[in-house]
């Protein structure tokens, strides 16, 4: 769309929208996200420029992320909220004024889509794309607040093997903030009952300006929360979505005992 276009709808009426909501019971207090679950790209956007192959990559999504999400939803009775939409249309968990909010290049690939946007073009992604999915996680989470039900944020995300030539040693990480509850909790567990090489805010650090999710539903309205990063290469498949969605529901369960004690 030209900068001379006028502002207009991003996602065509047989477009999907942009989040799933798979419903939890009534009891749990696992609230589940996963801003980069889905890698599809807005036909109006004609792939951002990019080649199917480049797409299928990590720089388009959380790879796994999605299926482990799904299956930790269904061990925890959690209620899960999905993003549809490639983080190149408009990464879900950052801050709209973050740099890279809309990536013009990542991991060395330059995307030509997201080159010299004007601001209505960035206003029509966060309308179409970002605020549905964050509107919807606020309504939830609201309801819960006034049902005064406890609520536990597990935010759950992917991360390469090979970063920019250099190799991750961990297998999983667990991030944190300021608030470090439950994620130091949930780091004993993992690695009293596993053989996981868990990093302690590895491979990334939560900041003011990397996290909406961490930041806004968990630490500021006071819940419990952890993000989660699991390595690719370990749940690309089915088999091992299921294997870690199993130990890590049995872990989060022990870490949040621990904490009642």
């Amino acid at each position: 769309m030209s900068d001379s276009e006028p502002f207009r709808d991003l996602l065509a009426p047989d477009e999907p929208p942009a989040f799933e909501v798979i419903e939890g019971d009534d009891i749990s207090p696992y609230f589940l996200i996963c801003d980069h679950a889905g890698r599809r790209i807005p036909r109006a956007l004609a792939e951002l420029g990019l080649p199917e192959l480049e797409l299928q990559r990590h720089i388009a999504w959380d790879i796994g992320a999605a299926g482990v999400a799904r299956r930790l939803a269904a061990e925890l009775g959690a209620f899960l909220v999905l993003q549809t939409y490639s983080r190149l249309v408009i990464d879900c968990n950052r801050p709209l004024d973050a740099i890279d909010s809309i990536a013009t290049e990542s991991e060395r690939t330059l995307v030509p889509g997201n080159q010299g946007l004007s601001p209505e073009q960035i206003e029509q992604r966060v309308q179409a794309v970002y605020r549905p999915y964050h509107d919807r996680i606020r309504e939830e989470l609201a309801a819960r607040e006034r049902a005064e039900r406890e609520t536990i944020l597990v935010t759950v995300h992917s991360f390469t093997p090979i970063f920019l030539g250099v190799a991750r040693v961990w297998q999983a990480g667990v991030l944190y903030h300021r608030d470090a509850r439950f994620a130091h909790a949930l780091l004993e567990v993992l690695r009293e009952r596993t053989s996981y090489a868990v990093g302690d805010n590895q491979p990334y650090r939560v900041t003011d300006h990397s996290d909406v999710g961490v930041l806004e539903y968990g630490e500021r309205r006071g819940n419990l929360h952890v993000e989660l990063e699991i390595r690719q290469d370990l749940i690309a498949e089915a088999a091992g979505q299921a294997e870690w969605a199993t130990r890590l529901a049995e872990c989060l369960r022990e870490a949040h005992a621990r904490l009642r004690r």
